[in-house]
């Protein structure tokens, strides 16, 4: 017997893509999602971590983005880059409650899964 596989017409576009006002309000709301965790050490230190991939979702930390800056030879900053408003999250599976508030459609975006 020969599986039949379904064919994609077209490739899925990259994104969807979040920006939050800043990391904190996308800790806030990585911990509502669940998608954070403790961890303790060996020696009973607990740290805080992402879950950023498993088998229902994908989180790609993009953080802050900067446009633009010029430096000279030596590597010294001579302009300034731009900094973007937010703190963007490149994100794929089953959304989060109240994520759709955050999404945004960039019209070059600066990182997309691959």
């Amino acid at each position: 017997m020969t599986e039949e596989l379904e064919l994609i017409e077209t490739p899925p576009s990259p994104g969807p893509f979040f920006r939050f006002a800043d990391e904190t309000a996308w800790l806030d709301a990585a911990r509502t999602a669940g998608f954070m965790t403790t961890v303790t050490d060996e020696d009973g230190n607990e740290t805080e971590q992402l879950q950023a991939y498993t088998h229902s979702h994908a989180i790609d930390v993009v953080g802050i983005i900067t446009e633009g800056g010029e430096w000279d030879e030596d590597g010294n900053e001579t302009v300034a880059p731009t900094t973007l408003d937010g703190f963007h999250i490149n994100y794929v599976g089953d959304l989060p409650d109240g994520w759709e508030a955050f999404e945004v459609i960039p019209k070059k975006p600066y990182r997309v899964f691959a």
